[in-house]
């Protein structure tokens, strides 16, 4: 088993990790722009012959620190380059380079050809060539902090370029991009539904060629003639060649069995027949109906009532006049909301203000990066107008006063939430007693918002449907006062069963939005689990975490999602490690970290039991956060209990801890009582409960208890009679 790391441009990353998933690939986890994973030689050349989404997959060779030119050629001859190619072969080095002492990239690439080359002359006075077209070999080299990454570019040449097109026209879409906006948009389901493709405004048939490709399951690297490992000293020619016979296979398999339901026009005649000089190449010119004409013009090709428009129109950068493109847009939503009732669309729109002259309401919004443009993919299900409105009811009498509650909380809040630039907050909390819910807004930098909706326990006495009722309302309420459409609201009921009341069975739809708070990103889950990804209540707490950060390593124990430890990391900490049981919360925390840019050696995520981590490790920290959950009885620990088990956990994080450091310790169990008899002889205790609620928590000012831990003057000079010992604890799960 060896490491790989497949690139892609920003926004892909989650498709990707699916993706190489399916393609058998281990140890699969999102970093940005790009994917790491592990598997054998045929994994990673599967990922080369079938990825839809890569842009490269690299084979890392060594990390080492290069904040010197010395260094640098050091790191780089420290490889024996005999394994990897011959001394007559042909070689090219890409090099970026961020946050470094050394800066430039073609220096970079330089010295890393030179130690290359020094080392096949000084062995046997012969050396490589450089090639930069089509080398034997390709080297990439990625510095990061002076941090260095040394690869090998199995595909050579970016993975989107594949192999059929002839023509292009001026700003053409990456065949990356394409596949994903296609798999965004669900395409394989609606082909399989006996669906149709159409674009309007088809360039040169980018969309149309790839759509025909993944519905004829044709690999997207069977027609390109190179690959970075053609010509590598390990390639295994026999595996290959097998894996090209498959391909081959499955293609004349697909290719025989694929309707002719791909349709195309543009207004632009030699934009037609590029499009139908590319199809040919890619050898689904029969499958394809190309015609010119406008985009406002085009209608359901007949016989098909279900089917999914996808276009990239221009912004403005690359065609016309940008005051134009509001009215292009905004006719290209009309064409659609009259004509393909029943279909799906999908718009790369140029940017969020584009997006919003589509007088349509998207059901989804991906951000894509168009090489270094940054685009919103906007869904939308085109549904049949409805001949009569439908009527609206009137609002109960307890329904208006929960509006009329809700309306002034918002007043109340607004300002302040504005001026400290609050996307996530909480607008209302069983104010009223018969309205037994807390709703939660969730939104990103765009402000578009989605609610979270979780209903408390209803009292005994009343009565099922009643209840019912009224969650429904507080569901209408909520959005009508809040601007936010039923499709983006999320519900979390009780049901009532054997031992009381309890939360019912959640969705698994595995469908993440992005948020924003205090300036940085982070998902959050709000269909497929009771908790999101972020406990909002624990804001303020986080911007502590990063107050206290700077030039302090940091341990996040039950780090859940390492929403602390993204804090930690942009408040200036030296390196993060977060420690969690849970192997899926593990991987969200990497898609968390990875999002604000924080990765590499720098940011530990460990798979660990939080006491069995602090009884094997020997390193030491400057900050030390600690949020339990308030019972966990997990296979794979003991079972925990917060109240039982603080005082141990803490006196196990204080053999962990600097002598100047601090424990930023919390939880959510309103019945907490701190031990401060048994915690007293070996910190300082400073009650931080009251400063750690934010005011949109006001209703519920015991939501969660948070104390800051210092060790005692005693200690922290080396005075102390405690020893290094660690107090066995029962451990961890989530609350």
């Amino acid at each position: 088993m060896s490491a790989f790391f497949a690139t892609c441009p920003k926004g892909l990353e989650y498709l990707l990790r699916d993706e190489l998933v399916l393609l058998g690939a281990d140890d699969v986890r999102e970093a940005l722009a790009g994917v790491h994973f592990s598997g054998t030689l045929e994994t990673a050349y599967r990922a080369c012959l079938w990825s839809r989404l890569a842009s490269r997959v690299l084979l890392p060779l060594a990390e080492f620190d290069a904040a010197t030119d010395d260094a640098l050629y050091g790191g780089v001859q420290s490889i024996d380059w005999s394994k990897h190619l011959g001394p007559h072969a042909t070689l090219a080095v890409d090099a970026n380079s961020a946050q470094s002492k050394l800066t430039h990239s073609q220096f970079i690439a330089q010295r890393v050809k030179d130690a290359m080359v020094d080392q096949f002359r000084q062995r046997d006075g012969s050396r490589p060539d450089v090639d930069t077209d089509e080398p034997d070999v390709r080297i990439n080299l990625r510095l990061r902090r002076d941090r260095a990454t040394l690869s090998i570019d199995l595909a050579g040449a970016p993975l989107h370029r594949r192999g059929w097109r002839e023509l292009q026209g001026e700003a053409p879409l990456k065949e990356n991009l394409a596949a994903a906006m296609l798999l965004r948009a669900r395409w394989p389901e609606i082909y399989a539904e006996g669906g149709a493709l159409l674009d309007p405004m088809c360039g040169s048939g980018t969309l149309l060629i790839e759509g025909a490709w993944m519905a004829a399951d044709v690999a997207p690297g069977l027609h390109r003639e190179y690959y970075g490992f053609l010509g590598w000293a390990q390639h295994d020619i026999a595996l290959w060649r097998g894996l090209l016979e498959e391909a081959r296979q499955r293609a004349d398999i697909g290719l025989r069995a694929l309707r002719a339901c791909f349709f195309g026009s543009d207004a632009d005649p030699r934009m037609v027949q590029t499009a139908k000089r590319n199809a040919q190449e890619a050898g689904v010119a029969g499958f394809l109906t190309l015609d010119k004409h406008d985009a406002t013009h085009v209608s359901p090709p007949p016989g098909y009532v279900r089917g999914l428009v996808i276009t990239n129109p221009p912004y403005g950068e690359r065609l016309g006049d940008r005051g134009e493109m509001p009215r292009l847009y905004r006719a290209i939503g009309e064409t659609l909301r009259e004509r393909f009732a029943g279909w799906r669309a999908a718009v790369l729109a140029g940017d969020a203000e584009l997006g919003h002259a589509i007088p349509l309401r998207a059901e989804k919004k991906y951000a894509l990066y168009n090489g270094a443009l940054e685009t919103v993919l906007l869904i939308f299900e085109l549904h049949a107008r409805s001949e009569t409105p439908r009527e609206v009811k009137p609002l109960s009498e307890g329904a208006q006063m929960l509006r009329n509650r809700l309306e002034k909380n918002l007043r109340h809040l607004r300002k302040r939430l504005q001026r400290e630039g609050i996307h996530c907050w909480r607008a209302y909390d069983q104010d009223l007693p018969e309205y037994a819910a807390a709703v939660d807004v969730y939104a990103g930098e765009n402000d578009e918002a989605w609610l979270h909706v979780q209903e408390y326990r209803a009292p005994a006495e009343i009565p099922v449907e009643t209840a019912r009722q009224r969650l429904r309302e507080i569901v209408r309420v909520a959005g009508e006062v809040l601007g936010v459409p039923r499709e983006r609201i999320a519900l979390k009921t009780r049901e009532r069963g054997k031992g009381g009341s309890k939360y019912g069975q959640f969705d698994q739809r595995g469908e993440f939005v992005e948020v924003a708070e205090g300036g940085l990103r982070f998902l959050v889950n709000l269909t497929d689990y009771l908790d999101t990804g972020l406990f909002i209540d624990h804001r303020l707490v986080r911007a502590k975490v990063r107050e206290l950060a700077s030039g302090r390593r940091f341990l996040n124990l039950f780090a859940y999602t390492a929403t602390a430890s993204v804090y930690a990391a942009a408040g200036g900490a030296r390196d993060t490690t977060s420690v969690d049981l849970s192997a899926t919360y593990l991987d969200w925390a990497s898609r968390n970290l990875a999002l604000n840019g924080f990765t590499g050696g720098k940011h530990r995520l460990m798979q660990a039991d939080a006491m069995a981590f602090l009884r094997q490790e020997r390193e030491r920290y400057g900050l030390i956060y600690v949020d339990p959950p308030t019972f966990s009885n997990s296979k794979r620990a003991e079972d925990f209990d917060v109240q039982r088990d603080h005082v141990p956990l803490l006196l196990a994080c204080a053999d962990r801890l600097n002598r100047d450091g601090v424990i930023v310790f919390s939880n959510n169990f309103r019945r907490f009582k701190l031990n401060h008899e048994a915690l007293a002889e070996r910190f300082v205790i400073e009650d931080w409960s009251a400063p750690s609620i934010p005011f949109d928590f006001t209703r519920r000012a015991d939501i969660h208890g948070c104390w800051l831990l210092r060790l005692h003057p005693q200690e922290a000079s080396g005075d102390s009679p405690w020893g290094g010992s660690v107090n066995h604890v029962r451990n961890q799960g989530r609350r």
